[in-house]
């Protein structure tokens, strides 16, 4: 079973360029019952497993934006750095309920704004002044994110790329492919170092990527992409609120059971 859904995720990250991490962690903590901060950690090697693979390629394009790139990592390095730790002392106060809740409602707004931005056309402002600089302090919150969920770096860092450089397309992609690839590579390595992993999931998971991501990647010049990602972002949509509530049942279970001990007392 392992084997199959590092397979998938692999296939649908190369046909729709979602990232890793963002399908990863939901579908470990609800079909698996992988606790979430090893679903965090896992989702954040896998991701930069299968993006290893994707940025030779990217260099030797010429796609990144080395400069630009640099900004985008002068605030998200820290900010991954700051995810993580943050992530670690709610494992520690024992808050995995408020934690399920925050990486739900993460999912559910992240997919939610690409489904209203799913059919917009990707488009660059060559004209536009490049204002790469501000990168460095956007970068901060995303890499935070990242390293708290291990979503977000695709879907926010081409958002403010598009916004604030004149890259072409093909540059966007290539820097955020890069960018991504590096946050979650070091984000891997905090949470490797609080032991919250899981060896032998992870490299079944990478074992079955790799036939999926080669399998994706001949497949997608012949499937849209567009219609596949925008079921894909519905579903994850629905894994959101599936967290969300299941954390809510998890929080009032006690309430209720007050209130029925009340009741009972009352009667008697």
């Amino acid at each position: 079973m392992q084997y199959l859904i590092g397979f998938i995720i692999a296939l649908f990250i190369a046909l729709t360029g979602v990232g890793a991490g963002t399908i990863t962690v939901p579908v470990l903590v609800l079909f698996l019952g992988v606790p979430a901060p090893v679903a965090v950690s896992i989702g954040l090697t896998f991701s930069a497993a299968v993006k290893l693979i994707l940025v030779p390629s990217q260099i030797l394009r010429k796609n990144v934006a080395w400069r630009t790139l640099g900004f985008m990592l002068a605030g998200g390095v820290p900010g991954v750095v700051i995810g993580s730790l943050f992530l670690k002392h709610l494992v520690t106060v024992g808050e995995q309920n408020l934690l399920n809740a925050l990486l739900g409602s993460i999912l559910v707004t992240t997919a939610a704004w690409q489904i209203a931005n799913s059919f917009k056309p990707m488009k660059a402002n060559e004209n536009a002044r490049d204002r790469s600089p501000l990168l460095a302090w956007l970068m901060l919150p995303v890499g935070a994110e990242v390293g708290f969920s291990s979503a977000g770096a695709g879907a926010l860092g081409s958002a403010a790329l598009l916004s604030l450089t004149p890259l072409l397309p093909a540059q966007v992609v290539g820097t955020d492919i890069a960018f991504g690839f590096i946050v979650s590579l070091i984000g891997s390595g905090a949470h490797w170092f609080s032991h919250a992993s899981n060896t032998e999931l992870l490299l079944q998971l990478i074992a079955g990527g790799v036939l999926g991501a080669v399998s994706g990647t001949l497949l997608s010049a012949h499937v849209p992409r567009r219609p596949l990602r925008f079921a894909l972002w519905v579903w994850l949509l629905i894994l959101g609120g599936q967290f969300l509530f299941n954390s809510y049942q998890v929080w009032a279970a006690p309430r209720k059971a007050a209130v029925v001990e009340v009741h009972a007392a009352g009667l008697k």
